[in-house]
């Protein structure tokens, strides 16, 4: 009987020792994470293999240990094969497996990706870096030669004006000074630009290696641009300021009325009769303010003191020929703060065709004014005023008897303030080019004079405080 269950005890031995070793194998392997494959989601991971381990070792135990009444088993005992565990233990190689072959192939191309990147930029400094630089530095130094050119121009502008009065003088001084502190600044970043040049010029094979130069040479750059736009601007309301002070289209004088007064005027005699059938009278003027009505040019009889009338009122300018019913207006052409603005009247009898022009552009046009009319002789023509009874000061058939400070028909409301030149007045209806070319602020109008009125050589009075200034 002992004989008999020897084998049976042998093999039952025999299962526990494997499922001891099979457990502790069990324990020491660490697979970290716990991933996903054909496991049931939140079943833990030891106890599904405990559990395949238990069903494994049941099905073996029950064949190993038959029942009494059956006989024993010729050969020894041979357990079933673990399927389940090898599957388990497949999957999760592979999980692994895969998990770390992904990772390395990510972190190969980063490496290599960021490696490549790193050498284009690299080549892209050592051959493009020194080029953009040249680049900029050689418009920095355009730059700085404009404005300098620029300088040296307004200087001379300044230098040519020396011969004006004490205040004019003094202030000419001062923007003289700003300007040749401007001009040495400009210089000083014209030099500083140059270093910077052969700097960057004069190690092109080691560009690669002192990219750090180059950026901060860069940076200085930017701050020396920087630096000129600073000048230009300050350099731009020098400018304004000395363009403001400047007589516009080469005139060298001008006629200055310094407030409303009914005492302020100008008195012109033109060089021939006012019997005309068309003219053109143009004029510069700047004024200081502008009321709802401020006569510019004003010629009139004892018959009808509005024959000829160039007016402002706010923004607009206004233009009458033979009486205030036949009026050109537009709008929108008078500029504030002290600006010059040319403005030209047009008219002729024939078809009444009467135009406003407003530096060089027509800005009106009315056919039917006074047309068939032709303008009587004998009265009188005032700048910056207008007389509305009629008297003679100065016309073309008047003996110029006006007394200074005679205040008789003027209103104080309607005069001009500011200043006023280039006043010219033709026998007939200049051309669009003609007008054109007068009202060009850097070019030569004054030169072209008139032939009824001429600005530097027909007489001009002033009255009452009105004077010429240069």
């Amino acid at each position: 009987m002992f004989l008999w269950r020897l084998p049976q005890a042998a093999c039952l031995v025999l299962v526990c020792v494997s499922l001891t070793l099979g457990y502790e194998d069990d324990i020491e392997v660490n697979y970290g994470d716990s991933y996903y494959n054909e496991i049931t989601e939140g079943e833990p991971l030891e106890q599904y293999i405990k559990y395949v381990q238990y069903i494994d070792n049941i099905n073996n135990l029950d064949q190993c240990l038959p029942n009494a009444t059956a006989t024993p088993a010729p050969g020894p005992c041979k357990a079933t094969d673990m399927t389940k565990w090898d599957k388990l233990f497949s999957m999760l190689e592979n999980s692994q497996m895969r998990e770390n072959m992904l990772l390395q192939f990510s972190d190969d191309i980063i490496k290599v990706e960021l490696g490549s990147l790193r050498g284009e930029m690299l080549r892209f400094v050592a051959q493009y870096g020194g080029a953009c630089g040249v680049a900029v530095e050689t418009a920095g130094r355009r730059m700085s030669m404009q404005m300098e050119a620029r300088l040296r121009e307004s200087m001379e502008h300044l230098r040519q004006d020396r011969s004006t009065d004490a205040v004019n003088s003094a202030g000419n001084s001062h923007q003289e000074k700003l300007l040749q502190q401007l001009l040495t600044e400009v210089r000083t970043q014209a030099i500083q630009l140059i270093k910077l040049e052969n700097i960057c010029l004069s190690n092109p094979e080691a560009k690669g290696e002192n990219l750090q130069q180059e950026v901060a040479s860069a940076e200085m750059l930017v701050a020396v641009v920087t630096e000129l736009a600073k000048t230009r601007a300050v350099l731009e309301l020098a400018l304004k300021s000395a363009q403001q002070r400047h007589l516009p289209a080469g005139c060298e004088t001008a006629l200055l009325f310094p407030m409303r007064s009914r005492r302020i005027f100008s008195s012109v005699t033109p060089d021939l009769p006012l019997s005309l059938s068309s003219f053109t009278v143009c004029l510069w003027a700047k004024p200081v303010s502008v009321s709802n009505r401020t006569v510019l040019f004003s010629y009139g009889t004892k018959r009808n003191p509005y024959e000829i009338q160039l007016l402002l009122s706010g923004t607009r300018a206004l233009f009458t020929v033979g009486g205030e019913a036949h009026l050109v207006e537009a709008r929108g052409v008078v500029k504030g703060g002290g600006v010059w603005t040319h403005l030209c009247g047009a008219w002729s009898s024939e078809q009444g065709i009467a135009s406003l022009w407003a530096d060089g552009h027509r800005v009106a046009f009315t056919p039917g004014v006074a047309e068939g009319h032709m303008l009587p002789d004998g009265g009188s023509l005032q700048l910056g005023q207008e007389k509305n009874d009629g008297g003679v000061s100065g016309g073309s058939g008047g003996s110029g008897s006006q007394m200074p400070g005679f205040e008789g028909g003027f209103d104080a409301k309607l005069a001009f303030a500011g200043k006023m030149t280039g006043v010219n007045m033709w026998d007939r209806v200049l051309t669009e080019e003609e007008i054109s070319q007068l009202a060009l602020q850097d070019g030569e109008g004054c030169e072209q004079r008139g032939n009824v009125v001429g600005w530097g050589l027909t007489e001009i009075v002033p009255h009452g405080g009105a004077q010429f200034i240069n």
